[in-house]
């Protein structure tokens, strides 16, 4: 059996989320300044940190949940606050997906080598929309994120549904994200082979078990996908 497609997470490999970050770290800070609890950016540092560590299921939910110091009237208040105003920000300053600089190159040379390229991500369905706007869209033959289907990450049944698309079996797919806990443990109880990037808010992340170390672990650099991506080839064909 050989390496047949490819699986990207969107946020992380593609979009680098780097101004959607300081956007939601910004409306955490100031929803608790309106509902009377001052934190500092050593403070958010520190809730981040400490979500990440614990593989907390909604990072930003665990992040308020820290800073309250458990306080669940409090944190459901500044997390709804939050929420409402970091999705308004985010359309209103970002305009869409922060590219990482080289994916296109990287999703020709894939493409070229014959591989099938999916989507596996956390993202609504608009995300297509940006995919396209970028002009990357049309290199995934396998267009679905949880969005459509409504299958979140660390759910296994949406790396599933992205291998039954793009006709291949799980064993078959090499899975590219930015998290252990999102993209590494469900990709690897598959049997997918499995690429970690190092970046952004979960760069710090650690497995928990060898069996959640990554078949190949790079930097937030997107030269290092298609060498990444060879190693497990080669892994699979020794």
């Amino acid at each position: 059996m050989s390496i047949r497609a490819v699986l990207f997470d969107v946020g992380g490999p593609i979009d680098t989320e780097v101004r959607a970050e300081a956007i939601i770290d910004r409306e955490i800070m100031k929803a608790c300044l309106e509902a009377g609890l001052r934190v500092s950016d050593a403070d958010v540092t520190a809730a981040s940190d400490w979500a990440v560590s614990v593989f907390a299921t909604d990072t930003y939910k665990a992040m308020i949940w820290r800073l309250c110091k458990g306080d669940p009237r409090r944190a459901e208040q500044i997390y709804t606050r939050a929420h409402d105003q970091w999705a308004f920000a985010r359309r209103r300053e970002r305009g869409g997906l922060q590219l990482r600089e080289g994916i296109p190159d990287v999703l020709t040379s894939l493409r070229k080598a014959g591989f099938k390229l999916g989507l596996a991500a956390n993202q609504p369905a608009a995300v297509l929309q940006d995919l396209d706007r970028l002009e990357i869209g049309q290199y995934f033959d396998h267009r679905q994120v949880s969005g459509h289907h409504g299958f979140r990450k660390p759910d296994v049944r949406l790396f599933l549904a992205a291998c039954e698309a793009l006709g291949v079996g799980p064993a078959e797919c090499v899975m590219v994200g930015d998290r252990i806990d999102n993209d590494i443990v469900p990709a690897k109880l598959l049997g997918m082979s499995t690429v970690l990037m190092r970046t952004g808010r979960h760069i710090g992340q650690e497995p928990r078990s060898v069996d959640e170390i990554p078949d190949v672990s790079i930097s937030g650099n997107a030269d290092g996908i298609v060498n990444a991506i060879a190693v497990c080839v080669a892994a699979m064909d020794a």
